[in-house]
């Protein structure tokens, strides 16, 4: 029975660490669609606003259909990975 319990929990807990990779294959897999947010990212640094911040992740959040946090990781691949030069 514990053991069962152990699995169920570990179980649980991976679905967040799934959801993260499946992201990351998204931004390597469809580098043309991380540009145009790095183009997004680039307009809203010419205006003063953070890729980190709240209306630039709510941004991602809406053209994604993902949760904030989700958004903020998914940014963070799409800065990593095409465009190093935003801030």
């Amino acid at each position: 029975m514990k053991s069962f319990l152990f699995f169920l929990f570990v179980l649980a807990t991976s679905f967040p660490v799934f959801g993260q990779s499946n992201l990351l294959e998204s931004v390597k897999k469809n580098p043309s669609e991380a540009i145009k947010i790095c183009n997004k990212f680039r307009e809203f640094n010419s205006n003063g606003i953070s890729a980190n911040s709240e209306k630039a992740i709510q941004y991602v959040s809406n053209i994604k259909k993902l949760t904030p946090v989700n958004a903020e990781i998914f940014s963070i691949y799409v800065i990593g990975l095409h465009c190093p030069d935003i801030i």
